[in-house]
């Protein structure tokens, strides 16, 4: 299988989707919703990874012949598979797509349709929608162009990587590093003080699913621990990058290891239920001067948690509260 763009035209969009071990319908109804899109077919360039799945798919994709470029590797995790894809991406213009997910053709043709009038545009970000609503949509109003260091000095942002169009140009030499989990907490902000004009919408344009058993909703106590391991390992690795950076980029790299610091904490609480795990964990942040968390004139949520967090007694509360209370998204 190959792509459209073989006649040495530059797609618009590069869709890089990665899938391991998932059901042939899903993936494929992800493939659908990208054709479903404003997008002639030299314009967009779909890449199937395929993360060494126990039984390959490229059978079941046959029926999509040139619209898709299939590649398969040795099993290696998701930051793996997103980083060959990037080697094979020709695109003006990144999506990052997990297989069980797909995109939501109206609000998402609205992000297009700022690239086609700015093609300086570095990122376009949108938001997530947990119903896949594909009815037509009125465009929102289109938002003012910031850089990304402004953007991230001042708003709290969703790591996702699925979350943004980026230019493939901006992207550059970054990449995902493997073996982690919550890759796309580093990769995002790091990809944010490289982007000169974002333009931050409100389109839900992207359909995630919460499936049972996703990395996302595993209770496994063994999982558990290593995510917390590696928001750690996010969390030094962007205050080294921030200690280096200019005041600005420093600055607004900072507002998002508070936050990330903040749900180490909350994700500790509520996944552990126990203090002593807890506390475990806010022990290792106190090296980094990030507990108790930084003051910062963030949100009302940063503000009342770092003071009921940054107590014996309030941690205490906290852990035997927030179980019992749904996460504000």
């Amino acid at each position: 299988m190959t792509t459209a763009t073989d006649n040495g035209q530059q797609p618009l969009v590069s869709f890089i989707l990665t899938c391991y071990n998932l059901p042939t319908e899903l993936l494929c109804q992800c493939i659908d919703s990208i054709l479903r899109l404003s997008l002639h077919p030299e314009e967009r360039e779909i890449i199937v990874v395929d993360d060494g799945s126990d039984q390959s798919p490229m059978n079941d994709l046959l029926r999509y012949g040139d619209d898709i470029t299939y590649v398969r590797k040795k099993n290696g995790g998701l930051s793996t598979a997103r980083n060959q894809g990037l080697e094979v991406a020709s695109g003006t213009y990144v999506q990052f797509v997990d297989g069980d997910d797909q995109l939501i053709r109206s609000p998402y043709d609205h992000c297009l349709d700022i690239i086609r009038r700015h093609g300086d545009t570095d990122m376009v970000l949108f938001d997530f929608s947990e119903q896949n609503d594909t009815a037509e949509q009125a465009a929102a109003e289109e938002p003012a162009a910031v850089s990304g260091t402004d953007y991230m000095r001042h708003n709290n942002i969703h790591g996702m990587a699925c979350g943004y169009l980026a230019r493939r140009m901006t992207i550059a030499d970054l990449r995902f590093t493997p073996g982690i989990y919550h890759e796309d907490e580093e990769f995002t902000p790091l990809l944010l003080i490289r982007a000169e004009k974002v333009f931050p919408t409100t389109e839900k344009a992207y359909y995630y699913n919460k499936r049972p058993g996703s990395i996302t909703t595993s209770g496994d106590s063994d999982k558990r621990d290593k995510r917390m391991a590696d928001r750690l390992t996010v969390i030094r690795h962007l205050k080294e990058t921030a200690d280096r950076r200019p005041l600005s980029e420093r600055l607004a790299l900072e507002r998002r290891i508070a936050q990330l610091a903040m749900d180490l904490i909350y994700g500790a609480i509520v996944q552990s239920q126990s203090l002593p795990y807890t506390r475990e964990m806010v022990e290792q942040l106190r090296p980094l001067g990030l507990y108790p968390l930084p003051a910062g004139d963030y949100t009302r949520k940063y503000k009342w948690f770092r003071r009921l967090s940054g107590s014996q007694t309030g941690l205490a509360l906290l852990v035997r509260l927030l179980p019992h209370i749904q996460k504000e998204r």
